[in-house]
Order: structure tokens, then sequence, then C-alpha cells
């Protein structure tokens, strides 16, 4: 009986440490859109400073990874008491620029992530019908660690979706600064579905991954 209890414990402790281990992933699940946050008159306002803000991309396959940026068009970020109330972003999905590849391989990926490739036109970003793509402001927390939590609706393809990452948040004078930590999206619950396994069949080896890593960093002023 004894050495049965031990087992028993045994089989908990591993299954709470496999726990503990996944939920120190950066994968961010996505949920339903929330309501956008909304400041008091009292706000104070920040424009983002476009020309030095920018959104971190990365992709992973098999035989690789690639990774870019994209510009963030216009936005405007607001505090109240010097915290983050809210905000909204747009996103210029034209601006794809891959950075790991050069010459003829470069300007196909950027074609083939922008969805413009004869034949092929519709893949990834499908940026001839959305050439925009948006970030709203829902909510701004703190976890157990102490760092601020973003929260935002995220608008892909027509497709909005809330995600939460941890972000550092700095005000100094006129101007705040936002960076978040990497953080991975699973890119078809926006209808991003090119070369998904878990969507297509009989892909072998020449699969992409769902998970698609971001990083964002933004510049504001007064």
């Amino acid at each position: 009986m004894k050495n049965r209890v031990i087992t028993l414990l045994s089989i908990l402790a591993i299954a709470t440490a496999q726990v503990s281990c996944k939920s120190d992933t950066k994968k961010t699940e996505a949920t339903e859109a929330e309501p956008v946050a909304v400041s008091e008159v009292t706000a104070v306002k920040y424009k983002i400073d476009t020309t030095n803000s920018v959104i971190e991309w990365k992709g992973f396959k098999p035989t690789g990874t690639h990774n870019g940026t994209v510009k963030i068009d216009m936005g405007v970020l607001t505090t109240e008491d010097g915290t983050l109330t809210s905000g909204t972003v747009v996103i210029d999905m034209n601006s794809i620029t891959a950075l790991d590849v050069e010459g003829d391989q470069k300007t196909n990926l950027e074609a083939h992530l922008k969805g413009t490739v004869k034949g092929k036109e519709g893949d990834f970003f499908n940026v001839t019908e959305f050439p925009s793509a948006g970030f709203e402001v829902t909510d701004v927390s703190t976890d157990e660690a102490g760092k601020h939590v973003l929260s935002g609706n995220l608008s892909l393809k027509g497709i909005k979706k809330n995600v939460s990452f941890p972000v550092v948040i700095t005000t100094t004078g006129n101007e705040l600064t936002l960076v978040s930590e990497p953080f991975t999206i699973d890119r078809t619950q926006w209808g991003i579905n090119y070369g998904s396994k878990s969507v297509f069949d009989n892909l072998g080896d020449k699969f992409i991954n769902d998970g698609m890593e971001l990083k964002i960093s933004v510049k504001a002023t007064k």
C-alpha cells in the first residue's frame, strides 16, 4: 500500500511539472474580440512615431526560419496618470519585408507573403483585399511577476481576435515607449492557412508552422 501511495504521488508530481512547463511557453491564445478600452477626457494622447516603430515577425518550417518586419501606418496611445489605458494602431500590410534573404529570393518571398504571386493570389496575407491590419487596446493588467500584460483585438484578413502578451511601457517627458516580449500566435485563427498541416493533408515536410512569432516596438510622442 505504501508503495502505491508513493507511486501515485510521483505521477501527480510529474503531471504538475508538465503543466507548469506548458504554461511557461510564449504562445498566445487568441479569443473572441472584446470591447475596446475607452479613455477619460483627461487622458494624455501620444501619437505613434511610425519611423521609429516596427513589428518584427518570424515564420518557421522544417527547412529553416524566415524573419522580417511590418511597418505601422498610424496610431494613437492614451494614458491616465502615466498608465496606458487605450489605443488604436493601423498596420501597413503592404510593407511586409523579409530580412533573411536577398535578391530574387527576397522579392519572391515578399510577393508570396503579400499574396500577389500570379496563380497564387490571396495566399498568406492577401494584401490586395486586406491592405491594412489593426490592433485595438482592450485592457492593460499586471501579472503575478509584476509585468504589464497588454490585451487587444488583433485584426488580420478581416478577422478580429483578442490576444494578450507581456510588454514594457516607459514614459519619459513627452515620449512613450512600448516594447513587447516575443509572443506567438496561431496564424490559422485569422484564416492564414497556406502550408498549414493542421488545415491541409499530405503536405509531408513541405508545411509551414502555424505558430508565427511577433515582437512589437513602439515609440510615441505627445
